[in-house]
């Protein structure tokens, strides 16, 4: 009988616990002694708990930060640590293959052959290979084309289990007070407060294969919403894959956005309204380089704004989408581009005014300056976000986030919102792509 080998699971919260459930529940060749966690803020120092683990670890599975995956590969005699998160360069991953291998161990990548869940219901994949190109409206786009046609959508998002996993095992979201029910946060809000305006259901948790089969139950068409560039966790029957000319050579050297740039069915290059041709024509030689065969669309996010002709000569204070600017690596977004389309006299710098957990994500990512990130993954960055806007000397608020931050948070200062949705460029378009669906 072969030794039982020692497994390190390094993760975010997400794909981790996906590749634990679908490739090493219940399976005694193998021993995972730990997870750690990156990315998101306080999600380490937790127990994957033993109703999710299974019977093998009656006592759950401790997650350590990865700071300490070195000492852990010595102290538990790791074998083998498997890489399971998103949206980082292939210069990274190779950093980490080589400091694992040098500890002792060896390093492993799991993809979609090993991965991904069948389904008894057509399922249409919407990835990325970077975070913020535009999935979230292109989902709620093809969602409003299926329905227009009848047909029952249900929608299941990435994982963003930040709090008690044993009480987020299996979510369903069919309207706000679910939000509330699951203390969802400012992150999860954004993700799923837009298909609940459109009366789309919305699953998520952590044990997908649980999930699937509750979604199946209701769903002509499950609608896989990719978070964090990673591939899906269902086989598709129809995979897109969206691509951002503003990063032009970034769908050719990031994990694993690639893979999903090779895997795709159709390609979307998102924002060429605002992208210059040579950026939008370097994009297109990679799409020929690996993806000839794709289907390629043309897309824009035009931006709309409530009473834009407040904005002209005030002092705003741009709040964007939090993990989009953070290790997304956007210098700026929606809000930045209305502030300066209708003539803002200045965009302020929120790093003077921000405090604790909010100066925290400033220290971590000193590119942003321009804009507030809507960060919340948690209740004190909430408040430590709701205090910073409140102490800025901001004649306007500009949010340019998926919900409205109002609806969480008290802000003493007038707001305006931007709001932005797919519009595809000349053809093919969603409604070619989708009618083997109607």
């Amino acid at each position: 009988m072969d030794q039982v080998k020692n497994i390190i699971i390094m993760g975010a919260a997400g794909r981790d616990f996906h590749n634990f459930n679908v490739c090493f529940r219940d399976n005694p060749r193998y021993r995972v002694v730990a997870f750690t966690a990156t990315q998101i803020p306080d999600i380490e120092g937790r127990v994957y708990p033993p109703e999710l683990a299974g019977k093998l670890y009656p006592e759950g599975i401790p997650i350590y930060p990865e700071e300490e995956l070195l000492s852990l590969i010595k102290k538990e005699d790791a074998d083998e640590v498997i890489f399971a998160y998103s949206d980082v360069t292939h210069e990274y991953v190779l950093s980490k293959a080589s400091a694992v291998m040098a500890a002792g161990a060896d390093f492993k990548l799991q993809g979609p052959a090993t991965t991904a869940l069948p389904s008894k219901k057509p399922v249409i994949a919407v990835t990325a290979v970077r975070t913020g190109v535009g999935k979230s409206q292109t989902t709620r786009r093809i969602c409003e084309i299926l329905q227009e046609k009848n047909k029952r959508v249900v929608v299941v998002r990435h994982p963003m289990p930040y709090g008690d996993l044993g009480a987020q095992t299996c979510q369903r979201y069919g309207d706000y007070a679910d939000l509330d029910r699951y203390n969802c946060t400012i992150e999860e809000r954004e993700e799923y407060e837009p298909h609940l305006d459109r009366g789309t259901i919305v699953y998520a948790g952590v044990d997908y294969g649980r999930i699937l089969a509750e979604a199946e139950k209701e769903a002509d068409i499950i609608i896989w919403d990719g978070g964090n560039n990673d591939f899906s966790f269902y086989q598709a029957d129809l995979y897109i894959t969206m691509v951002d000319p503003h990063r032009p050579g970034h769908e050719l050297s990031y994990h694993p956005g690639e893979t999903n740039l090779r895997l795709a069915d159709a390609i979307i290059i998102n924002k060429v309204d605002t992208a210059s041709l040579d950026n939008i024509n370097t994009i297109l030689e990679n799409i020929e380089k690996v993806n000839r065969e794709a289907t390629i669309i043309e897309a824009a996010s035009p931006i709309s704004v409530e009473s834009s002709d407040q904005i002209r000569g005030k002092r705003v204070l741009v709040v964007e989408d939090g993990p989009t600017m953070t290790h997304g690596g956007m210098n700026y977004g929606a809000g930045v581009i209305a502030a300066k389309k209708y003539g803002a006299a200045a965009l302020l710098d929120p790093r003077p005014f921000a405090v604790e957990k909010i100066s925290a994500v400033f220290e971590k990512y000193p590119h942003i300056g321009s804009f507030l990130p809507a960060m919340g993954y948690g209740k004190k960055q909430i408040a430590d976000l709701e205090l910073t806007i409140n102490r800025s000397p901001a004649d306007l608020v500009i949010i340019a986030t998926p919900i409205d931050l109002r609806r969480i948070m008290k802000i003493q200062k007038p707001v305006l919102r931007v709001r932005y949705d797919l519009q595809e460029l000349g053809s093919p378009t969603l409604d070619d792509l989708l009618s083997p669906y109607f």
